[in-house]
C-alpha cells in the first residue's frame, strides 16, 4: 500500500512536469508524445538489462479491446497535462479520483472484465466521500480559476 501511495504522490508532479514541457515543446500532447516515448526507452532499457522476453506469439488472436490500456494512458496524459495549468494539480487528481472511483464501482457492480463484486451501501457512502473531498480541494467559489499565462517560477535549466 505504502508503494500505491507514493506512485500516486508523483502522478500530479508528472502533470506539472508534462504541463512545463509542453510550454517549451510544442504544447501538451506534444509533452505527452515525449513522455511516452521517455517511458517506453526506460521500460525497454530495464526488460534488455533483466533479458525479459516479450510473448507475442498468440498476441494477434487476442481481442481488440486488450490494447486499449495503452489508448486509455495516452489520452489519461494528455488531458492531466493539458488541464493541470486550468485546474492546478490537487484539483486534477481530485477529479480523475472521482472519476476512477464511479467507474470502479461501475465495473465492479456489472463484473466488467472480472468477477461482479456488488455495490453496497457502504461502498455507496465512500464514494460520496470522494465526491466530498473533490468538492472541497476544488472549491470553484473559493478562489478564481489558475489563468494559463500566469507567471510561473523558474527552476534551474528553464
Amino acid at each position: 500500500m505504502v508503494v500505491a501511495v507514493l506512485i500516486g504522490a508523483v502522478l500530479p508532479l508528472q502533470g506539472l512536469i508534462n504541463a512545463r514541457l509542453g510550454t517549451h515543446i510544442g504544447g501538451p500532447i506534444v509533452a505527452a508524445f515525449v513522455s511516452f516515448l521517455v517511458g517506453t526507452a526506460m521500460l525497454g532499457a530495464y526488460l534488455l538489462a533483466t533479458r525479459t522476453p516479450i510473448l507475442l506469439q498468440g498476441s494477434m488472436k487476442l481481442p481488440a479491446w486488450v490494447w486499449a490500456g495503452g489508448v486509455f494512458g495516452a489520452i489519461y496524459v494528455a488531458c492531466f497535462t493539458l488541464l493541470v495549468p486550468r485546474i492546478g494539480a490537487a484539483g486534477m487528481i481530485c477529479l480523475a479520483v472521482l472519476g476512477q472511483v464511479t467507474a470502479s464501482l461501475l465495473l465492479d457492480q456489472f463484473g466488467i472484465l472480472q468477477a461482479p463484486k456488488p455495490v453496497d451501501a457502504v461502498r455507496i457512502v465512500g464514494a460520496l466521500l470522494v465526491l466530498a473531498g473533490v468538492v472541497l480541494v476544488v472549491a470553484p467559489w473559493r478562489t478564481p480559476p489558475v489563468q494559463p499565462n500566469a507567471p510561473q517560477a523558474t527552476l534551474p535549466g528553464d
